[in-house]
């Protein structure tokens, strides 16, 4: 690209040239880039902004919702003749002109879920030839967390019609399990205050006794006959798998929540982490399995309970560990699409599929649970 110091001295030196030589037709065109250098060099100057302003936006954003992009470029008193805006949320540059308006509006649509860290936003102005280049940048706006989307639960066979029976299988499977697991003694892991609707049983009487307050006794890994969501990111197969087993874990869990609650074992914890009817947990858990990313080695399987669990997988060949099959409730292992015989599927969900692998010591029930 033509600079401006390479025009400067093209011109200077024609101008010698038509001097000593005695020809104006040296001269003429010396002249004229003189005057191209000092035409393009004020126009970039006067349109060049004083600063960039970037409104704030969203900290949090679900994948493919659109987020406002809002830039105002302060103190430019003319048109730019050329350049280009640039940010970390466009897809490539957006080219100015002499008609580009000093306020840009957009909306972005984000995809890809993870943290992004959102740079500064920069504007260069420059003439057509290049002969003068001027930047500014905006204040760098911090991070934006992308959410992975909620997909419906689909049973095997079924178009999106069948989006709510494939779900309402999967509710059943998680409530067999935890009717199953009503009569079984589990190991008291402490005290929590008591809430809404607990058995009698479960009521800590000596600490009412002392205190005069409700406490209930917590048993190992908290809601001990609910469902649980387990998260294995060891070894994905591409980052797309792990993204779609992330979304799969984040749609049973938002929808088995919804349904009566659930609990999710997430990469690098030793206990599950409770998600009630209310939901009131799930905006922790949500940012969490955002932030997802490929782990060392499977979760363990000490905290395991006796109701159901769905073994999420980014791993189109992974296998169920053994030690969760001698245990009562359902066991659903959920993985990338193609990894499971289409005859086995029983419910798929965010491009990935769910089978059931197996249940000892209670009795299937007479509905198949998707």
């Amino acid at each position: 690209m033509v600079r401006a110091p390479t025009v400067l001295f093209l011109g200077l030196a024609l101008i010698v040239a038509g001097a000593g030589f005695d020809s104006p037709s040296l001269l003429v065109p010396g002249v004229g880039l003189l005057i191209l250098v000092a035409f393009f060099g004020a126009w970039v100057e006067l349109a060049r902004p004083a600063g960039l302003t970037r409104a704030p936006g969203p900290a949090r954003l679900v994948e493919g919702e659109s987020y406002p992009l809002r830039i105002d470029m302060r103190g430019a008193r003319v048109p730019p003749p050329g350049g280009t805006l640039t940010d970390p949320l466009l897809a490539e540059p957006v080219r100015l002109g002499p008609r580009s308006p000093r306020r840009f509006r957009d909306s972005v649509r984000v995809q890809g879920r993870g943290r992004v860290v959102l740079g500064p936003a920069e504007v260069e102005v420059r003439d057509p030839l290049g002969i003068r280049t001027r930047r500014a940048a905006s204040a760098p706006a911090g991070e934006l967390v992308v959410l992975p989307r909620i997909e419906p639960v689909l049973a095997a066979g079924r178009g999106s019609a069948g989006g709510r029976s494939g779900l309402a299988g999967v509710e059943e499977g998680a409530a067999a399990g935890r009717i199953d697991a009503r009569a079984i003694e589990l190991e008291v892991d402490g005290l929590r205050p008591y809430r809404e609707g607990a058995p009698a049983s479960r009521i800590h009487w000596p600490a009412l006794a002392r205190t005069g307050e409700l406490v209930e006794r917590r048993l190992v890994a908290g809601a001990e006959a609910g469902p649980l969501i387990v998260v294995d990111s060891a070894n994905p197969d591409s980052p797309e798998a792990l993204d779609a087993a992330v979304r799969a874990a984040a749609s049973l869990c938002f929808h088995l929540a919804g349904a009566g609650g659930c609990s999710v074992l997430l990469p690098g914890d030793r206990r599950p982490t409770e998600v009630g009817s209310d939901l009131s947990a799930w905006p922790v858990v949500h940012v969490r399995l955002a932030l997802v990313e490929p782990a060392p080695s499977p979760p363990p399987t000490r905290a395991m309970r006796t109701g159901a669990v769905f073994w999420v997988a980014a791993r189109a060949r992974a296998n169920l560990p053994p030690a969760l099959g001698g245990a009562l409730g359902e066991r659903f292992l959920v993985v990338p699409a193609g990894g499971t015989s289409p005859s086995a599927v029983s419910f798929s969900v965010a491009g990935c599929e769910g089978r059931r692998v197996g249940r000892r010591g209670a009795r299937r029930p007479a509905r198949s649970a998707a």
